[in-house]
């Protein structure tokens, strides 16, 4: 599934990999965008280098997805899923990259609190349930299923069904005798 996000009325081009669950963007939109550069696909390779000299693999880890140019043409694209695209701005010298990394050192600071208390991870995750406008009584009911959830899933790990495929064909079975679909097929549906 492709689609045009806009970030500040400009266009960023992303495309949703249904096999992975993860979006895709591309680079060099994000780049033109945070750095307002008239050349975003020089700024990105030159970017590119400068973060290969350093020692990082990013730029070797990124993906190629074919997405419409600007010229109507499909052309192969750097392309960043969410957590790699967030490693890119941080190497944007830029005031319009300065609010996502300092939202991103925000982030970073609140996991190494929750790392040492778990109880602030789900009084954040309360906030932030309410902040997004679902009541007390959905909120508790969500906890509640994941307190099931971790029950199931002890149980599991007990009879000796591993963690990752083995824990997804499970749930699948689970979803599917209750839903009639697939958890993909659901999480599709709610995209």
């Amino acid at each position: 599934m492709s689609n045009i996000k806009l970030f500040e009325s400009q266009k960023i081009r992303s495309q949703w990999d249904a096999e992975k669950e993860k979006w895709y963007f591309a680079v060099v939109d994000i780049i033109a965008v945070l750095t307002e550069s008239p050349r975003p696909r020089k700024y990105w390779n030159a970017l590119k280098t400068k973060l290969s000299e350093e020692g990082s693999e990013l730029s070797q880890n990124l993906g190629q997805l074919k997405m419409e140019a600007e010229d109507g043409k499909m052309r192969m694209t750097d392309v960043a899923d969410t957590e790699q695209l967030l490693r890119v701005i941080q190497s944007i010298p830029s005031p319009k990259a300065e609010p996502f990394k300092q939202w991103l050192a925000k982030v970073g600071y609140e996991r190494i609190e929750e790392a040492q208390d778990p109880q602030k991870s789900i009084d954040r995750a309360m906030e932030n349930y309410l902040k997004l406008g679902y009541s007390k009584e959905w909120i508790n009911q969500r906890l509640k299923s994941i307190e099931i959830r971790k029950e199931l899933t002890d149980e599991w790990e007990t009879r000796g069904v591993k963690k990752g495929q083995e824990f997804a064909t499970l749930t699948d079975i689970i979803t599917q005798a209750w839903s009639g679909k697939m958890v993909k097929e659901l999480r599709l549906h709610f995209l």
